[in-house]
């Protein structure tokens, strides 16, 4: 099937449009894979923080505190951009904001504590809501029973955006090493390297994708966004009905809680306990991308012939395995094997939730309980980190039992799973009215 298939597409959607809002995925994944995963994060622990014993903790509630204001502020801010259709100027102010504050990480060096958490803070918010501003336009691209593959084109080419700054900060990394240049020279230029390509790679989405919506009556947007939050609380409470969603919830809580630990501190395991040098974490990272794309692609199909429960519980499994490989590694050749694990998993292990989440949810209501899936994961995007934040605080710095206990996350993610029963919570959803 050639890319972008028309047939996949509303009446009046053009591929190139479709283009324009899968770039965005491409501009953006470069924040989070250097930024987050493979750069400033050991920057933060080991520079910023001069390798305090509490530099992971201050880390870890770095994110926290942005992604608790993520969870606070994004339901308002989508129930604004739904009633005025302006989700495309939001869009652009997002966008705005992350690439200044990525800019602003330039100008953090050793010790200068409150600025590089000021960044990160506002950074990864505005991140965030372009995030959740992308995936509603996707219901106005893509027919209902063509959702998955749509979302999965953008999915992958963010995957070679992530893997496009990753590669030209590695080039400069490397340049700069061979000139005797420290890292407080070479990780903020890495920081502008990510801001620009963030810019210029999300002009594609600016001029091709357009604004479908059309502006509510003044009444009804006071009352959507006034709305929002009170809409999330019932429609939890009406989730109770379809148990098998909610004990997904749980299970989605459990083990996105350590994926989030793999994505925010994998390069500070790396540096702290295994010794690495920052060209040898980047490229362990970009490993993880080319991972974690052939898993995406490959796992895609091989998922929908065994079932999304029982790939996920394989998933799930993979991850401990991974865990326990990082626990036990002593040398650079385990933890390589590790990262692979990883980086398969990744996209294959949220991927399969997703899918058995909108396997559950009520057809009429899917936003409403995918909005419950979305509070779910910022929520293990908080517990996760966090708590491996304060094993090593707590342990001195113990950093292989802070893994460790991210593997407990992974079993009890699989203990839920078997709380749920796919055939159940498929009726459940399709006798809603």
């Amino acid at each position: 099937m050639a890319i972008f298939d028309p047939q996949a597409l509303n009446p009046g959607v053009r591929r190139r449009e479709v283009l324009g809002w899968a770039m965005y995925d491409f501009a953006n994944s470069g924040y989070t894979t250097v930024v987050l995963t493979a750069v400033f994060n050991a920057y933060f622990v080991g520079v910023v923080a001069d390798g305090a014993s509490w530099g992971t903790l201050a880390w870890t509630l770095t994110l926290a505190l942005s992604n608790v204001l993520v969870m606070l502020a994004t339901p308002l801010l989508g129930a604004w951009a739904d009633a005025h259709a302006a989700k495309k100027r939001l869009l652009v102010f997002s966008t705005l904001g992350c690439v200044a504050a990525t800019c602003a990480l330039a100008g953090v060096g050793r010790g200068d504590l409150a600025l590089a958490v000021a960044a990160i803070v506002v950074s990864n918010f505005f991140y965030a809501l372009g995030e959740q501003l992308t995936a509603a336009f996707l219901p106005e691209l893509a027919r209902r029973e063509a959702l998955g593959r749509v979302s999965g084109w953008g999915w992958s080419l963010g995957y070679f955006g992530g893997m496009l700054t990753l590669g030209l900060s590695l080039g400069y990394v490397l340049w700069a090493q061979g000139q005797g240049l420290p890292a407080t020279h070479f990780v903020p230029v890495s920081m502008l390297i990510t801001a620009v390509v963030y810019a210029l790679a999300s002009l594609a989405t600016f001029a091709l994708l357009k604004e479908r919506a059309r502006p509510q009556p003044e009444a009804r947007v006071r009352g959507a966004t006034a709305e929002a939050w009170s809409r999330l609380r019932r429609t939890w409470k009406e989730a109770a009905r379809y148990r098998d969603f909610r004990w997904l919830l749980a299970c989605a809580a459990a083990y996105q809680a350590g994926i989030s630990v793999v994505i925010a501190l994998a390069a500070i395991y790396a540096a702290e306990v295994l010794g690495f040098q920052q060209t040898q974490t980047m490229a362990l990272i970009f490993l993880v991308n080319i991972a974690a794309a052939a898993g995406a692609f490959a796992f895609g199909y091989w998922q929908d012939r065994i079932g999304h429960r029982r790939a996920l519980a394989f998933t799930l499994w993979g991850w401990v395995g991974m865990t326990v490989l990082a626990v036990m590694a002593t040398t650079p050749g385990p933890f390589w094997a590790a990262a692979v694990l990883a980086g398969l998993c990744m996209g294959s292990s949220q991927s399969a939730g997703r899918a058995l989440a909108g396997l559950f949810a009520p057809p009429a209501r899917l936003a409403e309980f995918y909005g419950l899936w979305t509070f779910a994961t910022r929520l293990s995007a908080i517990v996760g980190p966090v708590t491996y934040g304060l094993v090593t605080w707590a342990t001195s710095g113990n950093h292989r039992l802070a893994i460790g206990a991210t593997g407990l996350l992974f079993l009890l993610g699989l203990a839920l799973l078997t709380k749920v029963d796919v055939a159940r919570g498929q009726a459940a959803a399709q006798a809603s009215t």
